[in-house]
């Protein structure tokens, strides 16, 4: 096929900054282009969309419903709204998606309060929910009516299906509903080696954000209800959130590429390896020390602020905390060992070992 345009930056370039960095899997492209011969119908009622529902329902139980939108941040915007009123709260991590990198969306287009917990780990507990849970009579307060989590939190950690059973009991015996940001829920579920209907709908979530761009999509999210009694007007809350493509083949038809087959999976566990073989890399460097748990895709690590600045020159990534010197390294489907292993040479020689 003929095209006017060109390539406008060198695919050599690696690096650790995010999994959304990474382009497409082959295998997505692929799919897109299948869908893309002659008409359909536009706003979800296409035959891709049709059977996305099909595919959701065998991953999360027949009663899941599947909304298809843009991206994390609307599909997390989206399932928060379908869970609260006007006056209600969530209560989430301080660490989460929804607190720290969304620029105030779920308040400012949700319309909600968020109630924040620090944590340790990235990880609620009962415990710490109850610091938040309590005050639903007091109308000077907002009423707490959703625990947010997200699996894998955005420390890398992963709740085990035990903790998220545990967490939807507590939530649900005092009135609560539990929405799961599962922006990287396939990482997760390779980590623990389970089905993702592990710890979501057979853990008692209600409702999942689900999670494609960062698993080798081009753009997509999906908002799965896994608790149809417990939200109304779906299609309604998407539209006027924005988040209702016209096309919506195209984003459905990604999520197909990764849900009908392994491919899901086969990304998501390649991702974590490289992360294992980077954390064990970057531990033989003198002057590293590791934060977290290597449990997904992502190494969080401390070391001398000078030595990330000049291995920044050579590869990207982010400064987690700029002033302690800490910092994340990301793996995605198409990280290659050579990558880890050329990361690893760069950071030993700018640590001078």
């Amino acid at each position: 096929m003929r095209t006017d345009a060109k390539r406008r930056h060198d695919p050599t370039v690696r690096g650790f900054a995010s999994d959304n960095y990474a382009g497409a899997h082959p295998e997505v492209l692929a799919a897109m282009a299948l869908a893309n011969e002659g008409h359909q119908t536009a706003y979800g009622g296409d035959d891709y969309t049709e059977n996305l529902q099909h595919l959701v329902r065998r991953h999360f139980g027949a009663r899941a419903q599947t909304f298809p939108v843009f991206n994390g941040t609307g599909a997390n915007v989206v399932a928060l709204q379908a869970l609260t009123d006007r006056w209600g709260a969530v209560i989430a991590a301080d660490t989460s998606h929804i607190n720290v990198d969304e620029c105030g969306a779920p308040e400012r287009v949700g319309g909600l309060k968020l109630l924040t917990v620090p944590t340790e780990d990235g990880k609620l507990t009962p415990e710490l929910i109850d610091r938040e849970a309590y005050g639903w009579d007091d109308e000077h307060r907002a009423m707490p009516q959703v625990v947010s989590i997200t699996q894998n939190t955005e420390l890398g950690t992963v709740y085990t299906p035990e903790e998220v059973r545990a967490i939807c009991v507590h939530a649900h015996e005092r009135g609560m509903a539990v929405h799961l940001d599962g922006a990287r829920i396939a990482n997760a579920a390779a980590s623990l080696d389970v089905p993702m209907r592990a710890f979501t709908n057979v853990a008692g979530v209600d409702v999942l954000s689900f999670g494609g761009t960062k698993n080798g999509a081009v753009f997509g999210e999906a908002v799965v209800v896994l608790d149809p009694d417990r939200v109304r007007a779906m299609k309604h809350l998407r539209k006027l959130s924005m988040q209702l493509a016209s096309k919506m083949r195209f984003v459905s038809v990604q999520l197909e590429a990764l849900l009908a087959g392994d491919l899901w999976l086969r990304n998501a566990g390649h991702a974590n390896a490289m992360a294992r073989r980077l954390e064990a890399g970057v531990r033989t460097v003198p002057g590293v020390e590791i934060l977290h748990p290597v449990q997904a895709n992502a190494v969080f690590a401390r070391l001398p602020h000078e030595v990330s600045e000049r291995l920044q020159k050579r590869y990207r990534f982010y400064f987690w905390d700029e002033a302690a010197g800490d910092v994340r390294w990301m793996c995605s489907f198409d990280t290659t060992e050579e990558d880890v292993d050329g990361f690893v040479d760069a950071l030993r020689e700018e640590s001078g070992g």
